[in-house]
């Protein structure tokens, strides 16, 4: 396993993270693993040397976190994991159940606390940019958390760059403990964030960690799994023609080096120096397997350029453009310039 350094900071991970969104319970979705079914995938990855592991109090409404919690008390010593989760969604009813807002933040994070069996998190991540709370709010009170032991490290997901912009410079006015870490989309098929975002990232010092290499499953060209039929988030974001000959590219290229076109996926976001640690979230061992191997796959010129060929511009996906994606492919012209 490769480890390194997280943005500016001394926290070192693994280069590959585990992704834990499919685990927990069914009840959430119907591709997500109980814990039976998630103990192999968590012990073959740590016995890989992975030490970083991604959850989210919003996966499987919180069981997400007491399941994987419960496997690595059972396999490991807690001050051998980096463990990061987030804040954001609701989980539970009531209007203060969601978002950045403080009382959100200190009710949050006692509740993963409590359900992953530690006394702190390494890394406390906001889930999302909460347009409703003032960022002075949200900053101070990861700053208490930070202050009072619970969290060790501060990150952000999925947001503009000028947001994460102006998180970073009310923390340096008011001296409060910034984020080290972005965790972003970015695979073959959604490269927006290499315009600003990442290069803003490499300025400030922050890791970039990436979720999602495989197009939500688009990549991996395995149309008939249980995912793909049922995650209605991959037809929204890569429901269109220049997704679909990404992805054709993509195993193209795998299909001439005689390995899977998961591999040469993972192989492209890991090829990228940017890029400090990507999830993996695998459905069993040999999947977690080909994301080894894809550390040392090497693409050549040739394979970059036949990956890359097919992509054009899209819009950013986040929360706010949920629901409202415009596909990549030729709108019908309106009014006075349609084609009689």
């Amino acid at each position: 396993m490769q480890y390194v350094r997280l943005g500016n900071s001394g926290l070192k991970v693994s280069r590959l993270c585990l992704g834990t969104m499919n685990m927990g319970t069914p009840k959430w979705k119907p591709w997500i693993f109980d814990e039976q079914q998630s103990g192999p995938i968590v012990r073959y990855a740590l016995d890989k040397g992975v030490n970083f592991i991604d959850l989210a109090d919003w996966y499987s409404f919180g069981v997400g976190e007491e399941v994987v919690g419960r496997i690595l008390h059972r396999i490991g010593h807690r001050e051998d994991f980096v463990i990061a989760t987030k804040v954001g969604y609701a989980i539970s009813d009531g209007v203060n159940a969601s978002g950045h807002s403080r009382k959100h933040i200190m009710d949050s994070i006692d509740g993963s606390l409590r359900r992953i069996g530690t006394d702190y998190v390494d890394i406390y991540m906001l889930h999302y940019f909460d347009i409703h709370t003032p960022v002075e709010e949200t900053m101070e009170a990861l700053n208490d958390l930070v202050r009072l032991g619970k969290v060790r490290y501060l990150g952000v997901s999925t947001m503009y760059t000028w947001q994460l912009a102006k998180i970073l410079h009310i923390c340096e006015i008011n001296g409060w403990s910034r984020p080290i870490n972005m965790q972003l989309q970015l695979n073959c098929a959604y490269r927006e964030e290499e315009r600003e975002m990442i290069p803003f990232c490499m300025d400030q010092g922050l890791g970039v960690t990436v979720f999602s290499p495989l197009a939500r499953g688009l990549l991996t060209n395995d149309v008939q799994s249980t995912r793909n039929q049922t995650d209605l988030f991959t037809t929204e974001m890569y429901n269109d023609v220049a997704s679909k000959n990404i992805a054709h590219s993509v195993a193209t290229v795998a299909d001439r080096r005689g390995c899977s076109p998961a591999q040469i996926a993972q192989a492209w976001v890991l090829g990228k120096s940017e890029i400090s640690s990507m999830l993996v979230g695998a459905d069993n061992t040999n999947q977690f397997e080909s994301a080894l191997v894809a550390l040392d796959t090497k693409l050549s010129e040739e394979e970059v350029y036949e990956l890359e060929r097919n992509y054009t511009p899209c819009d950013v996906i986040n929360d706010y453009t949920s629901g409202k994606r415009i596909p990549r492919t030729p709108r019908p012209a309106q009014g006075q310039f349609q084609v009689a």
